[in-house]
Parts: structure tokens; sequence; C-alpha cells
């Protein structure tokens, strides 16, 4: 059996990150060849935001040394694990679709052979009303964030970009054609026209 494809999803804070895996992970609930795994994060379970494993520091400290994450990092003070299940699931055959920091990218590939990297970028200027509207940091922390997306990009064989500035349901689309084929670089190079704002680096 071949092999699964692993899908790293990446992009700076409000470009949309959340929104997309949602909707995709709603447009693959028929199925369970495609997976959306919870991640661990050192926060409670019911602060908000997405469906994840709450940890204690303590106890994320304890299940990365035992081995439990397959990819883990730190952010915003705050430290988040992938589950080493990835890898069984990976065995069978099946995609695996993760929001991750890029900071974990370089550990990924060279651990992953069947491995891609969507990176969500957006426009500035929508991205400033995005984080302002959301109102969950200060007005000086929105900044730091604005200019840590000025040179946020992903760069690779391995990268495919969607842009997120345009209507949702396009960037959506485009999102569930990068998890559907692997291959998009090369394979299929008539979904470029098709869908503009997707596009292989």
């Amino acid at each position: 059996m071949e092999t699964g494809w692993l899908y790293l999803v990446v992009g700076p804070s409000g470009a949309g990150k959340d929104t997309l895996l949602d909707a995709a992970r709603q447009r693959f609930s028929n199925t369970t060849s495609v997976i959306f795994p919870r991640r661990s994060i050192t926060r409670p379970a019911n602060a908000g935001g997405e469906n994840h494993l709450g940890l204690s520091v303590e106890e994320f400290t304890r299940k990365k040394r035992a081995g439990i994450f397959a990819l883990s990092w730190d952010a915003h003070d705050l430290k988040y694990g992938i589950p080493r299940s990835i890898n069984d699931e990976l065995s069978e055959g099946k995609c695996v679709v993760v929001n991750v920091s890029r900071s974990v990218l370089n550990e990924a590939r060279s651990e992953y052979p069947n491995l891609r990297i969507i990176s969500i970028t957006v426009d500035p200027d929508i991205l400033s009303r995005r984080l302002h509207a959301r109102g969950r940091e200060s007005e000086a922390d929105i900044q730091k964030r604005l200019e840590r997306a000025k040179s946020y990009r992903v760069r690779g064989d391995d990268v495919i970009e969607i842009d997120n500035s345009g209507s949702l349901e396009e960037a959506i689309s485009n999102f569930v054609i990068a998890i559907e084929n692997p291959y998009l670089q090369t394979n299929h190079p008539y979904l470029y026209t098709e869908s503009p704002t997707l596009r292989g680096q």
C-alpha cells in the first residue's frame, strides 16, 4: 500500500487557516481516508477555538519525552504537539491534514517523504482588518503580527500557496483541490487556470 500524504498547513495569524480547516473537515466528513488530528496544546480544552487536547506544561513535557508527538513546537507562550498516531494513519495510505508552525517544516521534510505544505497567504490590508475585527490582541501585538506577516513566505517544491484574500468559497475550493491532488504542481497544471488563486511554488 502506498504511504499516505501529510499536508502541513501554515500561514500568518489571521490568514484564515482555522476557517479553511473547518470547511475541509466538513467536506471530507463522509470519508475515513482524510484525517484531521487533534492537536495537544498547553491551554484548557474549554478555552475556545479549535477542538484540542488541553494539557498542562508538565503533562506536555512528559508526553514529549515519551515520544508521543510526531511534531511539536512552542509559539505565543504555548506548546503544541501533533500525535505520533499520524504515522500509523499515513502507513495505512490515509491523508493527514494539520495546522503547524513553519518552525517544524525542515524537521517534517526530513521525516516525511510524502509531504505537501499548504501555505495560506492574504493581502496585508485584509489581514490587518481581520486581526482588528477578531479583537484578541492589543494594537501593539497586532502590529507585531503584521510585521511578521510581511516576511512570511514559505518556499520549496513541496509548497502549494493559496491566496485567501478573495472569496471564502474560492479559498475553500482551492484548499480542497490541494488536498485531493498531492501531485498538483506537475500533474494538474490545468487547475491553475481554473483556480487562479492556487499557485504551486
